[in-house]
């Protein structure tokens, strides 16, 4: 064997003796551990033999002579007491499987047969059931059924034994028979009952293809190979075409059923193609060495002879895995027969006279054999191969990616080990907690003691793998300078790694494993083990980002003193912060946070460009060191803790951002509330803008309807509004660095970006709870006339709200609206007379006041108006204005007369309308009957209703006045006549 995989293994050998050569072979299994092979020999002979698997020892168990022709080719039919069908000399022979009975010659027609082939039926085949044609002599009837056939070639039906078409398939048999240039398609049946007993019918008979050397019938199709080339027959309808044709200088067609995938194999020389049942081809073409006199299948691999060696191929690429020499070179042509009804691990070669059985090595040694010689890349091959034929099981996947991960690990090659372990599925992770930390540790008893085939070394910690491995290399090296081979990957004698570099590679691989890891389902002690781990490595690593993401995001590092003295001498307080907040340590967290505020600028924090991905309003927000350090605290503060810590931290994060102080006291993740008043004092008295804001969120979020918080929040209000007006009139007469100092306090008022005046005006509308008179007091010296104006509506003081209306901030519009509000006309001639008597030196309004009279003056009294008007205003401004006015009330006074008398018509027409109801005459004579009770009236009292229906006197006492006979009820339904309305 040259230095291949060894996929085979030689196991048994048989010597025919004399010249008799082999020119037929078949292997038929008959249990698990014997196997008879039937042998065709060049002198015509059939000879049994029997191969036990267990013992490897050839036994000759019987012969039979046929001919005196060489036998062609053999078929087992049947598994159990089944029968032998052989070609020889052009004749079709039947035996028993054990050569016992006489042989039997099929006659007939089946003379001159140059190859046979048995229909072979794929898998979930949908392939058609050939059924004889009972076709009469009649040559109309023939010409008929040749017209349905349509263009082509020739197809006959040949009339056979006469044939019921509900048949039973079992001991029935298909064949592909060519003889000459026709091809027969016949069914062979046997009667297991009586012996050799045996019929066939002639199913279809195909002209017009000669020269077949050939045949494989799978499903509805035969491929045929001739010297010509390849063709595609359809066993239904008897056409064909050509696939593809041979080169003028080619060796003979030869073909290959492909059992595992249902395909067919096509040689052309040394180049093999593979087709489907409809001849197209699939993948690429197969290269082999030489061209091979026999072609096998040996589960997923294809098996060639030829030239006194066999060579085993991959399917997919063609690649050849392992060569095998069994004869001398030039010994003849050979014949290959693989045992593809049993398990498919048996392979029998013939040569001359001698006969050379091998068996298929587990593919678990075969593995094992390789990851022996270190190559790797073969094994992992190899197992996905084998997984992509469905050859092994997902556990034994798993076992198989997991073992040769461990080898890889402990050969150096931690980036292609942890590969492996992530693909297999049944590995525990904290089978690799041993290499980052010495046993005994608290996770030792969860650690599965997996041996696995032995194969390497138990598991230590990684510096005790790297310098193992690294004094494996000195000794290779050694005994490669010695002029000894040693299996160790080439890259290292090219390229040595440092220690430093391999320890650095296993950590960074060992932490992508077990951050894998953490999403699988997991029990609690593992999961706690692969964070903490994480951890170290983490710090090992000096990853610092991602220390804080595992440490602030939900982990299962339970015991956090482990790590808390680790994480303290290395200096990563931050996660340490991080880890305290998640495991509800937040006292020790806000330390922590509190300390990086006062020693931001010891070389804890960068204090001028880190960016903290801290959101505020969906935008990310640059802070500084300590402000990075009061929103972590602040984020603690925002979650459910205890209100005294709340209070506690507060003020310090007020001093460093007020946004972060208002975040924590309008947070709505708080179960229980703080006390307005506590926080208040916790709050320097000089952070307006927090208390405000907090004040705000208690009244509008949590709906607080203390009057004496609401006349707090408007309190401040006005107090930062006060300074507003001061800084923007300009009022404090200070130097710049007093009106730099002013003009920051004013941006922290600011500090939501909500005007203050506008906030308190809103305030002051919307809310009906603080004290107006305490607000006046407040600002009465001021030019806060709007909020002056709403305070003095609160308190009912109307003619203050007009004059600062109408004169401090001369809105005419709200001015008019108050008007419409008070809903007097006494305070649109108010409003008159402030417009034409401003009073204080002021010029009268006369614009507003032509205003007034132009929307309101209809609703005014015209000599009450014209008293008001002054006798300086211009006539030319207020003339059009009086002449409508007077117009509207003569036009009103009119509209009222017209009014007036159409209601008098109306009352007039119903009264006449009622009087003519009430004096309509009812005529009962002797014939008159009760509409009730149907009795005679006579002279009898009676009642009429205003539907008209008359009842006596005693149905009326019964039905009552508002219900009539027909059941209508003048109450509920009132009747309206046509003749009562009036029409005018």
């Amino acid at each position: 064997m040259s230095k291949s995989r060894a996929v085979v293994e030689l196991t048994a050998r048989f010597d025919l003796g004399g010249d008799d050569k082999i020119r037929a072979l078949s292997l038929s299994p008959i249990s698990d551990s014997q196997t008879l092979v039937y042998l065709g020999t060049s002198s015509g002979s059939l000879i049994l033999l029997s191969l036990d698997t267990l013992t490897n020892i050839v036994s000759r168990l019987g012969s039979v002579s046929l001919s005196a022709s060489p036998v062609e080719s053999i078929f087992v039919l049947g598994e159990e007491r089944g029968k032998v069908l052989a070609l020889c000399n052009g004749y079709l022979f039947l035996m028993d499987s054990l050569l016992s009975q006489p042989t039997k010659r099929l006659g007939g027609v089946l003379k001159g047969i140059n190859v046979v082939a048995r229909r072979v039926r794929g898998r979930d085949s949908s392939s058609t059931d050939l059924l004889p044609s009972e076709i009469s002599t009649d040559s109309s009837s023939s010409k008929k059924f040749l017209q349905l056939l349509g263009a082509g070639n020739l197809v006959n039906d040949v009339k056979g034994k006469d044939f019921p078409h509900d048949r039973v398939h079992q001991g029935h048999y298909v064949f592909a028979v060519a003889i000459g240039e026709r091809m027969l398609l016949i069914e062979l049946q046997c009667d297991e009952k009586e012996g050799l007993s045996s019929s066939f019918v002639v199913l279809k008979e195909i002209l017009g293809i000669g020269g077949i050397k050939t045949l494989v019938w799978l499903d509805d199709y035969v491929i045929a190979g001739t010297v010509k080339g390849y063709s595609l027959i359809s066993c239904v309808t008897g056409q064909s075409g050509v696939i593809f044709t041979l080169p003028d200088v080619s060796g003979p067609p030869l073909l290959k059923l492909l059992c595992k995938e249902w395909k067919v194999l096509l040689l052309v020389d040394n180049v093999g193609v593979v087709v489907d049942t409809n001849g197209q081809p699939i993948g690429g073409s197969l290269v082999f060495q030489r061209r091979p006199d026999s072609v096998g299948e040996l589960s997923f691999y294809l098996v060639t002879v030829g030239d006194g060696k066999m060579e085993i191929h991959q399917k997919k690429s063609g690649a050849c895995v392992q060569s095998v020499s069994f004869g001398p070179q030039g010994c003849g042509p050979s014949l290959l027969a693989a045992d593809e009804a049993g398990d498919g691990n048996l392979l029998a070669v013939t040569t001359l006279s001698k006969l050379i059985f091998y068996r298929r090595v587990p593919y678990e040694e075969q593995i094992k054999d390789l990851l022996r010689k270190k190559r790797y890349r073969e094994a992992i091959s190899l197992v996905e191969e084998l997984d992509s034929q469905g050859e092994i099981s997902k556990d034994m996947l798993s076992f198989l990616h997991a073992q040769i991960g461990y080898l890889l690990l402990f050969d150096l090659r931690f980036e292609e080990a942890v590969n492996q372990f992530l693909k297999s599925e049944e590995m525990e992770p904290s089978e690799v907690f041993p290499f980052i930390m010495r046993d005994p540790n608290r996770w030792s008893l969860v650690v599965p003691r997996n041996r696995y085939w032995g194969l390497h070394p138990p598991p230590a910690p990684f510096e005790d793998v790297v310098d193992n491995g690294l004094m494996a290399i000195q000794r290779a090296n050694f005994l490669r300078k010695a002029g000894m081979d040693t299996p160790v990957d080439e890259e290292f004698f090219s390229n040595p790694p440092s220690r430093a570099d391999l320890l650095d590679s296993a950590i960074k691989n060992i932490t992508r494993y077990l951050e894998i890891s953490r999403e699988k389902d997991l029990t609690q002690p593992v999961r706690e083990g692969i964070d903490t781990l994480l951890m170290l490595l983490y710090r090992a690593l000096n990853r610092i980002e991602d220390m804080e993401n595992l440490a602030s995001s939900e982990n299962n590092c339970v015991v956090v003193e482990e790590l808390e003295t680790l994480l303290t001498e290395s200096g990563h307080l931050r996660t340490l912060a991080f880890l305290y907040a998640t495991k509800g340590m937040s006292a020790k967290a806000l330390a922590i946070w509190r300390l990086f505020t006062k020693n931001y600028s010891s070389g804890l924090w960068q204090d001028s460009d880190d960016l903290v991905p801290y959101l505020h309003d969906n935008e990310l927000i640059r802070l500084s060191g300590k402000e990075a350090a009061a929103a972590e605290a602040a984020r603690i503060l925002e979650e459910p803790c205890d209100p005294e810590l709340t209070l506690q931290h507060l003020s310090w994060i007020s001093e460093i951002n007020p946004l972060f102080a208002i975040q924590v006291l309008t947070s709505d993740k708080r179960t229980e509330e703080l006390s307005p008043e506590q926080v208040i004092q916790a709050i320097d008295p000089k952070k307006v803008e927090i208390i405000q804001r907090y004040f705000q969120w208690l009244i509008e979020e949590r709906d607080y309807t203390d009057p004496q918080l609401h006349t707090s929040y408007a309190l401040s209000l006005a107090k930062s509004a006060l300074e507003c007006v001061e800084v923007q009139n300009g009022i404090p007469e200070a130097d710049a660095g007093g009106r730099e100092a002013h003009d920051c306090n004013v941006g922290s008022i600011s500090l939501l970006e909500s005007d203050v005046r506008e906030r308190l005006q809103t305030f002051l509308q919307s809310s009906d709870l603080y004290d107006p008179e305490e607000i006046l007091e407040l600002i009465e010296g001021s030019e806060l006339w709007l909020e002056k104006a709403i305070l003095y509506r609160r308190i009912g003081q109307e003619t203050l709200v007009l004059q600062i209306l109408a004169l401090k901030l001369e809105d005419c519009a709200a001015a008019e609206q108050y008007c419409v509000e008070i809903g007097r006309p006494d305070a649109f001639m108010q409003l008159l007379d402030m417009y034409l008597d401003p009073q204080n030196g002021k010029e009268p309004m006369f614009k507003a006041a032509v205003r007034l009279l132009h929307n309101h003056g209809a609703s005014l009294d015209p000599l009450q108006v014209l008293e008001k008007l002054s006798p300086d205003m211009p006539l030319k401004l207020a003339s059009d204005t009086i002449l409508r006015m007077l117009r509207a009330r003569v036009h009103h006074h009119r509209q009222g007369q017209i009014v007036h008398n159409i209601s008098r018509a109306l009352d007039v027409d119903s009264r006449l309308a009622r009087l003519e109801e009430r004096s309509r005459h009812m005529q009962i004579n002797d014939e008159s009957l009760c509409d009730s009770c149907y009795a005679r009236l006579g002279t009898k009292l009676f009642a009429m209703y205003p539907d008209d229906t008359i009842v006596c006197y005693k149905c009326y006492r019964r039905l009552g006045e508002s219900k009539s006979v027909t059941g209508r009820d003048f109450k509920r339904d009132v009747l309206i006549k046509p003749g009562w309305l009036v029409n005018r």
